[in-house]
């Protein structure tokens, strides 16, 4: 059995206390928090507390905060020869070095309360100051998922680079996209197929196979066409921007 305490009550904790509640081989002690009402909509009263003074003795501590504050979050936990871990994809893993057993445990993966998603396909990336510590975090990882990876700290960070671009700049031009249909009165859910098959074809082609669009076959009146239609200059500025990426990455072929 693995002892688990969970620090915060956020997107993350909260995927990982629903995780892990569901192996029989894990054990969650306590989540902490400031907030009690979060808490409680998370775990049960025994299971809570806000007073890092007063926090049970766990295997492993996870802060699953914001990464401005885990270092000084992690500066309350007083347990000696206790694993401390965070879940940042950009914070190095000696942000956490005044512990001497410090490591990773990064889920991969945009996460919402509301949204359920099957934690089983959650690529989760490893990293430990000592070999028994990794041992001990690929086995918690592995109760949970079925992609667990040992990756450095200068991996980690150009994983989670990656990620802002093909998730949260993708879910903000997604957003951009929903608000050219709502002004036109147009239904958004009508490029639902678009969106799901564009995701899919890099399942069997690598994203520069599947780019297509006018950009990529250099259709300069359809480009112009659409620089038109924009009004606004900041969705302008994007168009033309991504627009020019694409052609200067297909320069050759065009």
């Amino acid at each position: 059995m693995i002892k688990v305490s969970i620090l915060g009550t956020g997107n993350v904790a909260t995927h990982l206390f629903k995780a892990f509640s569901k192996s029989d081989e894990i054990e969650i002690v306590q989540v902490i928090g400031r907030n009690k009402k979060a808490l409680l909509a998370l775990a049960p009263e025994e299971k809570i507390t806000s007073d890092f003074s007063n926090l049970n003795e766990s295997d492993i501590y996870i802060i699953a905060l914001s990464d401005n504050s885990i270092k000084t979050v992690s500066e309350l936990l007083t347990h000696k020869n206790k694993l401390i871990v965070h879940t940042s994809g950009s914070t190095p893993m000696n942000e956490l070095s005044r512990h001497e057993r410090h490591g990773v445990f990064y889920p991969l993966q945009t996460f919402s309360k509301s949204n359920e998603l099957d934690f089983k396909k959650v690529p989760i990336c490893l990293e430990a100051e000592n070999k028994e510590d990794l041992v001990l975090l690929k086995k918690l990882a592995n109760l949970v998922s079925e992609n667990v990876y040992e990756i450095h700290t200068e991996q980690r960070k150009s994983l989670h680079l990656a990620a802002v671009f093909v998730n949260n700049f993708t879910n903000h031009l997604y957003h951009m996209g929903s608000e050219i249909c709502k002004e036109n009165n147009v239904r958004f859910e009508i490029l639902s197929p678009l969106i799901q098959e564009t995701a899919r074809k890099i399942e069997t082609l690598s994203p520069y196979e599947a780019q297509t669009g006018p950009a990529r076959r250099n259709d300069s009146k359809t480009i112009a066409n659409q620089l038109e239609q924009i009004k606004k200059q900041e969705l302008k500025a994007v168009y033309e921007l991504l627009s020019k990426s694409i052609q200067a990455t297909y320069g050759k072929e065009l």
